[in-house]
């Protein structure tokens, strides 16, 4: 499923212009508690680097709500998610790993502590100068959503959601 590419226009129906989107599978938990399986529309390249828009990319662009794709029993459908009440997003893909200074920026073990009362503990990569690479100029960085990896895979965690925030020892 992440990997069918959409076709869908940006302008009116009879424009020639199109924009190749792509299916991104994740979980999205919302501030409510709930969960929603299914998809995130990406675009097909991106204007920051080689390939597909990422989906971190998305939440830190997107105006207004998100298209997110369910699959129901009737077949797939469209929800227009508010992105203020997202929680975490579960990524099916590693993405963090794409980004291009992730092999070379400073490792923190991290202890995150969310409004919802869930901690989560894994690692985020601070992409900074040497001198600016502290936990507290990761929490200082632009956008609102923010990578973690953790033994479970890697999560995009909305920085309005998080109450506190602790280096840990690995």
């Amino acid at each position: 499923m992440a990997d069918k590419p959409l076709v869908t226009s940006s302008l009116h129906q009879s424009s020639s212009l199109q924009f190749e989107k792509h299916r991104a599978s994740a979980r999205i938990l919302l501030t409510s508690g709930d969960h929603r399986d299914g998809c995130v529309f990406v675009a097909g390249s991106s204007a920051w680097h080689d390939g597909p828009e990422r989906v971190g990319e998305l939440l830190h662009e997107h105006e207004g709500f998100l298209p997110f794709e369910l699959q129901t029993e009737t077949g797939p459908r469209i929800i227009l998610i508010n992105p203020d009440h997202i929680l975490m997003v579960e990524l099916a893909e590693d993405e963090a790993r794409s980004d291009p200074g992730y092999v070379v920026a400073r490792r923190q073990a991290v202890s995150v502590l969310l409004t919802s009362g869930q901690r989560i503990t894994g690692e985020v990569r601070v992409h900074r100068p040497e001198g600016h690479d502290r936990l507290s100029d990761w929490s200082r960085q632009p956008g609102r959503f923010r990578y973690i990896e953790t033994t479970g895979g890697a999560l995009l965690l909305n920085a309005s959601h998080i109450v506190e925030l602790s280096e840990v020892s690995e």
